[in-house]
């Protein structure tokens, strides 16, 4: 009987283990999410609000057509703390047509071929 409480206690705790490296290695912003590509412009408006210790936050929104994998286009509308690097490319991670949850900045060649003819004109 002590031999299948102590197995049991061993899988739960591995289990419980695998859970918590899981959890904190699944970003779900990005997780499950569809890619769009976009080439950073200007900053369509900024937003500015001051903490209760008087600092200054700025927020960055951008306006934008998107393109997905095979060439067809979402328009976005997503935000930074700082004003992104012009003309660089990211990928958006959207959920619900076109809200963006995350984004990652790629290399021309990490975007797929459709996109990338969309971008270029």
């Amino acid at each position: 009987m002590k031999k299948i409480i102590g197995i049991t206690i061993g899988i739960v705790s591995i289990l419980v283990v695998a859970a918590v490296v899981t959890l904190a290695t699944v970003d779900i912003n990005r997780f499950g999410k569809d890619n769009v590509y976009v080439q950073v412009g200007d900053p369509s408006y900024t937003d500015e609000y001051k903490t209760d210790s008087g600092q200054i936050i700025t927020t960055y929104w951008y306006e934008s057509p998107a393109y997905d994998d095979n060439g067809g286009v979402v328009d976005v509308e997503f935000s930074a703390q700082k004003e992104l690097r012009q003309d660089a490319y990211l990928k958006l991670y959207i959920k619900k047509g076109n809200e963006v949850t995350s984004y990652d900045e790629v290399s021309w060649e990490e975007i797929p071929v459709a996109a990338r003819e969309e971008l270029e004109e």
